[in-house]
């Protein structure tokens, strides 16, 4: 058991070490960081705003609908639009390029 286990670990530092694992990550974070750090930004000015501008927040656009409201949905629809752009983006440029590492760990052919 203990030899296995071993064989794994080695066969994980490998990959782990190897420079398409390595280019696999900085690709992911090069477009996750980024994201993820303009989607804080917007959230972070739209909670801002609430707070510190009632005025604008209240404006009236029709109807009962004001400024917050759409600024609010705005956030769920950032939300589902980052996840959509997300999965297009990881299915053409890591997915293929992690299976071909899973098949490498596991053996399999390609």
């Amino acid at each position: 058991m203990s030899d296995t286990r071993d064989r794994d670990l080695s066969t994980y530092r490998d990959v782990q070490l190897s420079p398409d694992f390595s280019e696999l990550r900085r690709r992911f974070r090069r477009f996750v960081f980024p994201m993820t750090a303009l989607f804080l930004v917007w959230y972070f000015v739209y909670v801002l705003l609430a707070d510190y501008a009632h005025g604008f927040m209240s404006q009236k656009i029709g109807g009962n609908i004001n400024v917050a409201l759409l600024l609010g949905l705005g956030q769920f629809v950032s939300t589902f639009a980052i996840t959509m752009i997300y999965v297009r983006w990881a299915d053409r440029r890591v997915d293929p390029d992690a299976e071909k590492l899973r098949h490498q760990i596991e053996g399999e052919p390609q």
